[in-house]
């Protein structure tokens, strides 16, 4: 022992203090950015719910039950928008979820790579297209196209059968559910097959590889191993085109045939909620009823979207439990 104080070490108290301040602000940054979230949603909420408080005191409950929309009477219902946006909505993901999940499927599984990559980045773009550009391809090439070939040749082919009948009847004007469907579709597809494609692709290769090891097909794969595996992402791109279909106004504001009114047939013209409101909304008003019913619709349909994300979790989760409890 020479007598030497031993001194503790200082200099790695400011860079302690200094990790610690960082971690502490960017917690706090989440933690803000994560309740602006919520906050913006909620005061959306209450922007649309006072907006449409007026028709819905007026109305009651046959705001939900009338398909009556008569700015002349002051008569307003929101039966045939809501009919329109699910009815098209429907369509438009039946067309569209077959078509992104093979083109999915197709590029994660049998496409080379160089053609993969290239077919794929141009679905990113498709995706990225703006809505009023497909509003104008489905007036201008769908609409006559549905006009002069395929509503005729339906109604002569299923005219005389007594169910499809009434899916076929009506004028050939060319708009309608099943043209504003189409539309949807194509502008949907691009979302759900990049979504799908993303999900398929970062599955762990040794669960794939081991599949084909034990001699199983392509599609046996598909099914048994890599959709089990991503159901929650397949879900997720489903909801997330769901949502863009519901929601989309000028596309479907082209094509649908804006008529308030309820029509079976495929080929009658209809109207969305978002349409309604994109084309009434200029001329309604400040604090007239008009102005509120579209605001309660504004509403209605935000329930409408929360209520499907609620159901899809809740179909996912008990799907999610019942493959446990098999295995």
């Amino acid at each position: 022992m020479d007598g030497t104080a031993v001194q503790p070490p200082q200099a790695a108290t400011p860079q302690i203090n200094r990790r610690w301040d960082g971690d502490a602000l960017f917690r706090t940054l989440v933690v803000v950015t994560g309740i602006g979230v919520l906050v913006v949603l909620g005061a959306i909420i209450t922007v649309m719910l006072t907006g449409g408080w007026k028709a819905f005191s007026t109305f009651g409950p046959g705001f939900f039950v009338t398909a009556v929309w008569n700015p002349v009477t002051q008569h307003f219902g929101a039966v045939a928008p809501v009919f329109g946006t699910l009815a098209s909505s429907f369509l438009g993901l039946v067309i569209a979820v077959p078509l992104a999940f093979g083109t999915a499927f197709w590029l994660t599984a049998l496409a080379p790579p160089a053609v993969s990559s290239v077919i794929g980045m141009a679905v990113q773009l498709l995706a990225a297209v703006p809505s009023i550009i497909f509003g104008m391809w489905g007036f201008f090439v769908l609409v006559p196209v549905m006009a002069h070939y395929v509503q005729p040749t339906a109604r002569h082919m299923f005219g005389h059968v007594p169910v499809l009948s009434a899916l076929v009847s009506g004028a050939p004007f060319g708009t309608g559910l099943l043209t504003a469907g189409l539309v949807l579709a194509v502008m949907v597809v691009p979302s759900i097959t990049a979504v799908m494609r993303d999900v398929f692709v970062s599955m762990p290769t040794v669960l794939r590889e081991s599949a084909y090891g034990l001699g199983a097909t392509r599609w046996e794969v598909m099914r048994q191993v890599v959709l089990p595996w991503s159901r929650q992402g397949v879900v997720g791109g489903i909801v997330l085109g769901m949502g863009r279909a519901m929601g989309e106004t000028m596309a479907v504001t082209f094509v649908i045939g804006d008529s308030n009114h309820i029509g079976w047939s495929l080929f009658a013209p209809a109207n969305t909620i978002a349409s309604l409101i994109a084309l009434e909304f200029p001329e309604s008003p400040s604090g007239s009823l008009k102005l509120s019913s579209l605001m309660a619709l504004g509403a209605i349909l935000m329930a409408i979207s929360f209520v499907t994300l609620w159901v899809s979790r809740i179909l996912l989760a008990r799907g999610e439990a019942q493959a446990g409890k098999r295995s």
